[in-house]
């Protein structure tokens, strides 16, 4: 006779009750509790993710997704970025979070093993659209959710990652719940059932990179946060401690439980702080080796044509996320450590998004060039370091190292960085009068006391090809 189940009801006897604790931060954060810096790149978040989701909605799939949503009908309230039309809540969510992720050019935060901000925002801002909530609340919302994924993405890995599972996608779940019952002002009880709701429908495999269903991840996890929310407010129950609990999130999805993990303090008090964005349109394991190579390409002595091997070295993990030998297509390329490097060599931009193109992986200059990257795969070595070594024909050694996991310490700068990126994604969709209004409001987001102006301008408009 198979074994009975725990009645929903039981709570486990877990020490800490991590669950609990993450709901107390969650209910109890206050807009005064967020420092001036921890805000400033909670707006160079949202710049990011309205620029690389106006990109990202040209996508195939994006197309997919929305026309899917569309043929559903709903309660059409909800901006779809990029287009005219709108969608219900939950389908902006899921529609407007796979386009954000679509390009793979969204930022990333390395206590999540994943991407916060694509899994967090969409339904943070469909919710608020529909319901005329301010900026300043998305704002505490968002740091809600991005610390609460940030703190369960702690917690279980690197196992959780290492199984297979794609923490955006499972992790995110829980981060895009957390932040939805905060922005409706859900009760301690509420929210701890958003959490379980969420944890519930969390799924997502790392065996599906370099498919559609990468970005179909972060669409899922935006929009089972929001269901996970709104049905809670209207007293849907669960399990009040599914993250600990047996055979809750952690101890299935995981092979080990780490809660002082989830509950120790990051640098600074927050995990927002250590957000890394994207100025390569590839998966952000492949940065340090671009870097890397773009190094190398200007040192004096480097000359292309007589490069005969190149050396690289860097985390076994990456062995099994970026790791595609022969990319067949631009999506494939974006998980070719030995693609992305030969472009960077080659003095290909890695920011482009043409440069990943069908064309582009069956070049014959760079699939010769791609050939002759050698990967070392090294256990136990920092996952963002990388280093890189060129052998040349007439005997040359050059040499360097990068590691990417290091966040901006000047946030001017970044801004400015990252609003150059906003606006070579935006180009070929809005105008530049329209471009120029939308990253000026993105980037003042919490000054509005309705959040609707914003999406009105990342609709499509009449200048979009």
């Amino acid at each position: 006779m198979a074994a009975l189940a725990e009645p929903a009801s039981a709570l486990s006897t877990a020490e800490p009750p991590v669950t609990a604790e993450l709901v107390r931060r969650i209910v109890d954060l206050g807009l005064r509790d967020i420092p001036e810096r921890a805000r400033e790149v909670v707006r160079h978040s949202v710049l990011d993710w309205v620029a690389i989701t106006l990109a990202g909605a040209r996508e195939p799939l994006s197309r997919i997704l929305r026309d899917e949503a569309i043929s559903e009908g709903g309660h059409a309230v909800a901006t779809v970025i990029g287009h005219r039309g709108r969608i219900s809540p939950r389908q902006a969510a899921l529609v407007n979070g796979a386009a954000s992720h679509a390009l793979d050019f969204d930022d990333v935060n390395f206590a999540l093993s994943g991407h916060p901000t694509v899994t967090v925002l969409p339904g943070l801002l469909a919710l608020a659209e529909a319901r005329r909530i301010g900026g300043a609340q998305v704002l505490v919302a968002f740091v809600a959710g991005y610390e609460t994924a940030c703190r369960i993405g702690a917690m279980v890995n690197p196992s959780h990652y290492s199984r297979g599972f794609h923490s955006t996608a499972t992790v995110g779940s829980l981060g895009a719940a957390a932040a939805c019952a905060k922005l409706l002002a859900l009760d301690p009880q509420q929210t701890a059932y958003a959490l379980g709701i969420a944890a519930t429908q969390a799924a997502g495999l790392k065996s599906m990179f370099g498919t559609m269903c990468k970005p179909l991840h972060a669409g899922k996890a935006a929009e089972n946060g929001v269901l996970a929310a709104t049905l809670a407010e209207r007293g849907f129950t669960a399990r009040a401690d599914a993250i600990e609990c047996p055979q809750g999130f952690a101890a299935t999805l995981a092979e080990e439980m780490r809660p002082e993990a989830a509950l120790a303090e990051p640098p600074g008090g927050f995990h927002v702080l250590a957000n890394l964005f994207k100025y390569h349109a590839a998966c952000y394991l492949t940065h340090a080796p671009i870097e890397c190579a773009a190094a190398i390409r200007e040192m004096p002595d480097f000359d292309l044509a007589k490069v005969r091997r190149v050396g690289l070295r860097l985390d076994s993990g990456a062995s099994r996320v970026c790791n595609i030998a022969a990319p067949q297509n631009g999506l494939e390329a974006k998980f070719s450590l030995r693609l992305t490097a030969a472009f960077a060599l080659a003095g290909i931009d890695t920011a482009d998004l043409a440069t990943y193109s069908e064309a582009k992986a069956a070049d014959p200059l760079l699939t010769s060039l791609r050939d002759k990257v050698e990967i070392e795969f090294v256990p136990n070595w920092p996952h963002t370091l990388a280093e890189m070594t060129v052998e040349t024909t007439d005997g040359k050694r050059l040499a360097v190292r990068h590691d990417s996991g290091v966040p901006a310490t000047d946030l001017g700068r970044q801004r400015e960085r990252l609003t150059a990126k906003f606006h070579s994604l935006a180009a070929p969709i809005l105008s530049p009068g329209r471009a120029a209004r939308l990253a000026e409001m993105a980037l003042g987001f919490d000054r509005l006391g309705d959040i609707r102006p914003l999406l009105a301008l990342c609709a499509a408009d009449s200048s979009s090809a």
